[in-house]
Order: structure tokens, then sequence, then C-alpha cells
């Protein structure tokens, strides 16, 4: 399947972001704008199909960065067959890790553990980055080089997207250090940061309580959880966000004929859209996206992709502020995350922006080891 730029890019304005002042949204992704997760994940195995033409045979790690682009690794890695890890800013208990930068990014430090890195030496020759936007392939490249002096001559490399910005300069330094490139659609950024600079920022902006909501929610605690922070393998992920997706839904009330909003959280974002595609089967019209770190203007100008934003506490920290955008009033509202329960406060804000949503029966799947 082809993509036409009108489908997939919309350009947003990046807040208070002095490296880059514009955000591409991509508007099948299922991260800012809420989408149909059966379309977001046919885009996704769209761009996994290129891979498995050109690489089949060769043992692969697929790495997805954090935060936009976990879902597209593990999709990705799941079609492959391959094994897959993916990047964090989140903390993980006792382990040591790769560290690199996103410079553009307002959240630039980015992580692979590094036991998990050395164990995948051992069963893969080429390591394949995956991203929803390369714009200049730096980040790329600053992890490459740390893996490259860590494991010299282990590894080849190459770099999957759904979009690539990419001028002949930068495409130029990844052909001298033979790393191959892929993506769905190429796209010319030289005019986004002029049409993202020329939308007013008079979008409405909504601060969430955190105390506990007056609104009734119901908690489903889901046993089995695969966490993709750690290596895994794309079969493993699969089957572990099944079983997940089948027990949820036995917890949920029916949904054929009913509209149905699933959000994931933060870094958590393809086991929301696999239960998201579960309950499209079933019969929902269902719209899938998450919250995410990423502080974005939003505006009533005409075309401009966000209109509404709602600022929240993390449920992984409450001293982090995330948002989410484009809330509307849905039958069911879901919530699918893998946070510990003492994230009451970030709950609790996205409860209440829910709410603020016209959102009134809200469920809350927490997928925990």
């Amino acid at each position: 399947m082809e993509y036409t730029e009108q489908e997939l890019v919309a350009v947003a304005r990046r807040e208070k972001n002095t490296r880059r002042g514009y955000l591409v949204v991509n508007r099948l992704q299922g991260k800012h704008i809420p989408v149909s997760p059966g379309k977001a994940l046919t885009m996704f195995d769209c761009l996994a199909e290129l891979l498995l033409k050109e690489y089949e045979g060769e043992r692969l790690l697929l790495v997805g960065f954090a935060e936009t682009a976990t879902a597209v690794g593990a999709a990705a890695a799941v079609k492959l067959g391959a094994y897959y890890i993916q990047t964090t800013r989140e903390r993980i208990e006792g382990a040591d890790y790769f560290y690199f930068t996103e410079q553009h990014s307002h959240a630039v430090e980015q992580k692979l553990v590094r036991a998990d890195m050395d164990r995948a030496v051992e069963q893969v020759g080429r390591v394949i980055f995956m991203e929803d936007e390369i714009t200049t392939g730096r980040t790329i490249l600053n992890i490459i080089e740390l893996l490259e002096e860590t494991y010299p001559g282990r590894l080849r490399f190459s770099a999957a997207s759904l979009l690539n910005g990419m001028d002949s300069a930068c495409r130029r330094r990844y052909e001298e250090r033979g790393i191959r490139l892929h993506w769905l659609l190429k796209t010319c950024q030289e005019d986004y940061e002029a049409r993202a600079s020329v939308c007013p920022e008079d979008g409405k902006y909504i601060m969430c309580d955190f105390d506990r909501p007056e609104v009734s929610w119901k908690g489903y605690p889901v046993p089995g959880l695969v966490d993709a922070r750690r290596l895994t393998q794309g079969k493993v992920y699969k089957a572990a966000c099944e079983r997940m997706a089948q027990e949820a839904l036995g917890s949920l009330p029916p949904v054929a004929g009913r509209r149905i909003l699933v959000i994931g959280t933060e870094e958590f974002m393809y086991p929301a859209l696999w239960l998201g595609t579960l309950l499209e089967r079933e019969g929902g019209r269902v719209r899938c996206h998450s919250t995410t770190r990423s502080p974005i203007a939003v505006s009533s100008a005409p075309g401009y992709p966000l209109h509404d934003r709602y600022e929240l506490r993390s449920l992984y920290d409450s001293g982090r502020v995330t948002f989410l955008y484009e809330l509307s009033a849905y039958d069911e509202a879901v919530i699918v995350t893998d946070a510990e329960e003492t994230g009451r406060e970030g709950l609790y804000s996205l409860i209440h922006a829910l709410a603020a949503g016209g959102n009134e029966r809200i469920h809350v799947i927490r997928w925990r080891p």
C-alpha cells in the first residue's frame, strides 16, 4: 500500500522548544490523533513488509525509539519474527544502560539496557532502528557509535521509518557508513518550520486535577506482562499481547456497535493498539491514541491537527507532566497501562481528562507481571 503526504503528515508547533519549532504529527499512527487501531497497524505492517523482503534469512534485532515509535518497532518485530527491544526514558530497577541523546526532543535522554544488548549481540547480525520519522538521523548515529565502540565488527545497521525527511547530505552520511535506509513516505520539510510558526496558540488548554476523581471507574488487573523495554522476541510479545487483550475483553461490557476509546500511556502504545483491534473485530467503533511527554501547541487555525490539550501527571512519575490531545465523548473509554498502582496522581488526572471530554464509563486495564 502506498501512502500520500496528505494522508499521513500534519505539521504542529512545538511548545518552548528552541532546537526545533515544529513537530510532524502522523495522522494514522495512533499517538496524538485518535485513529482506528486497525489503520495504524496496517501502516506499520506496510513498513515491515519492506524489511521482510530486504532481510529475509538475516538474524535481526529491531530497536523501537521511545516514545513515539515503540509500536512501530513492536509491530515490525512481530511481522518479521525478530528480536525486539525499545529504548526508554523510564528507570528499570537494577539495570545498566547505554545512554544517548535525541537532540531535538524536549526529553533528550534515551537508554537501552546494556545486559540485553549483550545478549542480543550473541543472537543477531543486524540491528534495525525503527522510527516514526527521521529528519537528520543524528540520534540513530549517536547510538550506532556507542554500539560500534562496544561491539566492534559484530553488527550491521539499518534504519526504517514511516516518514523520512532527510536531506541529501544526511542521507550521504548514512551511505558512507553502509547504513541502509527504508521508509514508507519521503517528505521535504523545508517549509515545516514556517508553517508551524504562523499558527496561533489559541486552542483549548485544560489543566487536569490529580485529586481522586468523583467519576467512577472500574479497574482490571491483568497478569503476564512482557516488558518491551527488555529484550524479547516478536512472536513472544505478540502472544503475550493476545492473551492480555483476550482477558481484558472478558472484563469489558459488550462493545458491538458502541463507540470505544482506547488510551495507551506514553511508551506503552502497542498493547493498547492490539486491544483496540480486538475490540474492532468484536464490532466496536474504536479509536486509539495515547498520552505523551510532548508539549505541543494547540490551535484553532484551519487545517491544524490538534485543537485541545489536557495537561496530566504521568502514571510513571507523578512529578512529570504529560499530555493528551483531541478528546471527545465515547460510550466506553479504556485506559491500557503497564504503570504500577503507585501512580495514582497520574491515573486520577487521566480520569479527570476523560471525564472532562465527556466520558462517563471508564475502564482501567493494568497489565503487570
